[in-house]
């Protein structure tokens, strides 16, 4: 077996961006993409990042690895091989990006915020808002996930892993549904196909809101239930190196005061075994009937954000989804209490919620990652959610209402939220997110094609099959790697992943694709 997964080629990520002095939360740090060529060696036994070596050549890239003393191999099958002095022989298997192809090595997209059981009603909404959208299309899925009948949760959540890891989503902060045996067999389909994954088993309780056939009896079985995946989850991988669980109650119209306060006592409790707190998520402000819905149920609480802080569940582990409407005193509770957000632009587009400022939010100290937020938001793919955050923000930079002088977020910007910003969100900023050494290998290896022909031989310029394009972007050969990148982002799809891993494993590849 070897010892290292050898990886050649361009590397690009976002660096790690130092957080503004408390004094000057506002302070802005400019994201430009670092852009390097060489190799990069991943332990095949914990996944992590080894070392790397800048500026060796494809040509080069055989001797190199028998000066450093270390063997190539092209399968994996030669354990217990020995060198002659005794020493354990380091074996390495080498994956190559190809520079004729405009191929290149991007860490894995981190989706803050995903209802996995939504996933078969993706791209039905109608002209609903979030209220009735629910009503109407939401709550009568779910249900049917119910504990007699997991067929259609499996149906729905292999799919929706499967079709999220073909888009370079690497991890992944999931809502599933009331039901315990379906949640659990979500965790455990994420940790068979190998994506990163925080489970949550959503809670529901109020009558006030929940309809009759979708909700909990009472608080103490939303809370008992949830004990029971949070059991689940850690019995399937108490390390918890791909899957964790993380308490959900799903928002607080849906939720009665006992059980938010229960939910937040076992989130601090760590859920009985876990040095740390439980990761927590839930909805903020993603509309405007939501915030007055949630004033008329609370009256005691000034604002949304403090119903949750009452019942401590604003915590520097918890993701708040959406946050489009949020006020000031609001944004100034939530950074005090170190929460992050999850932007889901296509979301709140699709559904008429609202244009989230997220450059007001990134200027008050507030980490923030991106969600596709299916089945609200129309598509699995987080290069979507990267788009969209750029579009959202240029509406709100150039609006009348907001003349702030406030910059639209760059393509740069985006796909940092996209990666560091969320693996900031679900609390791994250290393990995900780049290509750092130490860090896990969760990574996407992107095809642009070849540089495309000015004609297809006849003369009249139709794009043929075989004329060397993958997908829709169109390479010329004149680009930068930032104009590479940039046209990625605008014009990309799963088409141009050609493999994903995670935790230096192999998790998709595309069918196309040969052996390495």
């Amino acid at each position: 077996m070897p010892t290292y997964t050898l990886f050649h080629g361009t590397f690009i990520h976002l660096p790690r961006s130092p957080p503004p002095a408390s004094s000057d939360p506002g302070s802005k740090h400019k994201h430009a993409l670092s852009i390097h060529h060489g190799v990069l060696w991943v332990s095949v036994a914990d996944g992590r990042i080894g070392g790397c070596q800048w500026g060796v050549k494809r040509a080069e890239l055989e001797r190199w690895v028998e000066r450093r003393g270390w063997v190539w191999v092209q399968q994996d099958d030669h354990d217990g091989e020995k060198e002659e002095g005794g020493g354990d022989v380091v074996r390495v298997r080498v994956v190559c990006a190809r520079e004729e192809r405009n191929e290149f090595f991007f860490p894995g997209f981190v989706d803050t915020h995903i209802h996995a059981a939504q996933y078969p009603n993706t791209g039905l909404f109608g002209s609903s808002t979030l209220l009735d959208w629910l009503e109407t299309y939401t709550f009568p899925l779910e249900s049917s996930f119910g504990d007699s009948n997991t067929k259609t949760a499996h149906t729905a959540y292999t799919r929706v892993i499967s079709r999220t890891l073909a888009n370079g989503t690497t991890c992944a902060a999931y809502y599933a549904t009331i039901h315990v045996p379906a949640t659990n067999l979500l965790a455990s389909l994420c940790l068979r196909r190998g994506q990163r994954a925080f489970v949550g088993r959503v809670c529901m309780d109020d009558p006030r809101f929940c309809p009759s056939y979708y909700r909990d009896a009472s608080p103490e079985e939303s809370v008992a239930a949830t004990e029971a995946t949070v059991k689940h989850v850690r019995g399937i991988d108490p390390e918890g190196r791909l899957v964790a669980p993380i308490v959900t109650p799903r928002f607080a119209p849906t939720c009665t005061t006992t059980a938010m306060a229960k939910l937040g006592e076992l989130a601090a409790s760590g859920g009985g075994g876990g040095e740390q707190p439980l990761r927590i998520q839930t909805h903020i402000s993603e509309n405007r009937d939501e915030v007055s819905l949630v004033r008329d149920l609370f009256p005691d609480s000034p604002t949304y954000a403090a119903v949750y802080d009452r019942y401590n569940l604003l915590t520097p582990r918890t993701i708040l989804a959406h946050a489009v409407h949020l006020t000031p005193p609001e944004r100034a509770l939530i950074r005090a209490r170190k929460s992050k957000i999850s932007h889901c632009p296509a979301s709140n587009s699709a559904l008429g919620s609202g244009l989230c400022p997220v450059r007001t939010l990134l200027d008050d100290g507030i980490t923030v990652g991106l969600g596709t937020d299916v089945s609200g938001g129309y598509s699995p793919s987080m290069l979507e959610a990267v788009r969209q955050a750029c579009l959202v923000s240029r509406l709100v930079s150039y609006s009348a209402e907001r003349q702030t002088g406030r910059e639209s977020l760059s393509v740069e910007e985006a796909l940092y939220l996209a990666t560091r910003g969320g693996a900031e969100c679900v609390d791994l900023a250290d393990q995900i997110g780049g290509f750092d050494v130490g860090m896990c290998f969760d990574a996407q290896l992107i095809a642009l094609g070849g540089v495309s022909p000015t004609t297809d031989g006849d003369g009249d310029g139709d794009l043929d099959d075989d004329d060397g394009s993958v997908g829709n972007v169109d390479i010329f050969g004149w680009e930068s790697w930032e104009e590479k990148i940039h046209k990625w982002v605008w014009s990309g799809d799963d088409r141009n992943v050609k493999a994903v891993w995670v935790n230096g494993r192999e998790v998709h590849r595309r069918k196309e694709v040969g052996s390495w």
